[in-house]
């Protein structure tokens, strides 16, 4: 019988989008296994950080046939699951959309969760990762230059601490061999990510926030309260600045996990700051698991208009989570 302490994270792991507790455990041999279009190709499992640690890998998606001859596009997905699960498998059939028909890249990256270690090894590990990427992009025809990142959850923190911080130098870390790159990315769709952490416990969630048994005191080291500095530190609104790429922020305004202001705050700052940003409610929508096609399609568009230069207009107009019958 589970004890109640692991109960309550069982019931926390579903409400975070972590498939209850099996998920938790160490990654089972990620990039195995995995059903793809025809038209997609998996090198999985590739080291990153310049270590053998599993989590600090990541796979890279590819067309077997590109539409043209040019260097790619790249789309980074990164996972969810409360910093405490997930992993980087579970980006593939959203990133094959987006690599079968040849345009794209895709690249879903496996980052240290908090029962291994705490913050800042998380952005530590997604930086090393965009350098990799930026220094192999000659290799596998990418295009350095054009690098987007989406993420849901914890993964929604995670990207847009990439796209505030590209100038940050104290959260760039010394990992893996390709230090002097840079780990700028060039567009950010963030989907429900916390965005101020001291501001969680105040957003009518139904999960704690402050504790040090929380996802936010696993990933500082301690009662949020008591770690001031630090949550400051790891929150993506600290560092909104003119010089921040274009976001695209998505998020249910019923979600019981991650307050919907969140995303309300980071979009005020970002706007404030004069950054080209696209705020889209979800009416009704909880903490992800959105059933209105129409959410991808707005993902699509701004993907196409800040990697391809596809000249589309970005609709911040309400999207329903039920499809009208």
């Amino acid at each position: 019988m589970l004890s109640s302490n692991r109960s309550r994270w069982a019931i926390a792991a579903v409400l975070l989008g972590v498939a209850a507790l099996p998920s938790l455990a160490p990654a089972q041999q990620p990039g195995k296994g995995q059903k793809l279009p025809e038209t997609v190709k998996l090198e999985a499992d590739i080291p990153y950080a310049g270590t053998n640690n599993p989590r600090q890998q990541l796979n890279l998606l590819l067309p077997k046939a590109a539409k043209d001859d040019k260097p790619l596009p790249v789309i980074v997905y990164i996972h969810g699951g409360a910093w405490l699960g997930g992993n980087r498998t579970g980006g593939h059939g959203r990133l094959a959309t987006y690599v079968a028909g040849g345009e794209y890249a895709g690249v879903s990256v496996g980052y240290r969760l908090t029962g291994g270690a705490t913050w800042p090894a998380q952005i530590h590990d997604c930086k090393a990762a965009i350098r990799w990427i930026r220094a192999n992009a000659k290799k596998y025809s990418l295009d350095p230059d054009r690098i987007g990142v989406i993420g849901d959850s914890a993964g929604g923190h995670l990207v847009a601490l990439l796209g505030t911080s590209g100038s940050v130098p104290a959260l760039e870390g010394d990992l893996g061999p390709h230090k002097g790159v840079s780990s700028r990315v060039q567009c950010v769709v963030d989907l429900f990510g916390p965005a101020e952490i001291l501001t969680m416990q105040d957003g009518g969630s139904k999960l704690d926030h402050d504790g040090p048994g929380s996802p936010e005191g696993k990933l500082l080291g301690g009662r949020v309260k008591d770690k001031k500095e630090l949550a400051i530190a790891a929150s993506p609104i600290t560092y909104v600045a003119p010089d921040n790429p274009p976001f695209l922020i998505i998020h249910g305004n019923k979600d019981p996990t991650v307050p919907y202001n969140q995303s309300e705050r980071l979009y005020a700052a970002l706007k404030k700051a004069r950054v080209e940003c696209y705020f889209v409610t979800v009416d009704g929508g909880g903490h992800g698991g959105f059933r209105n096609p129409e959410v991808q399609r707005r993902e699509r568009q701004f993907f196409d208009r800040c990697l391809r230069g596809v000249q589309v207009k970005i609709s911040e107009e309400t999207i329903p989570n039920e499809v009208a019958k």
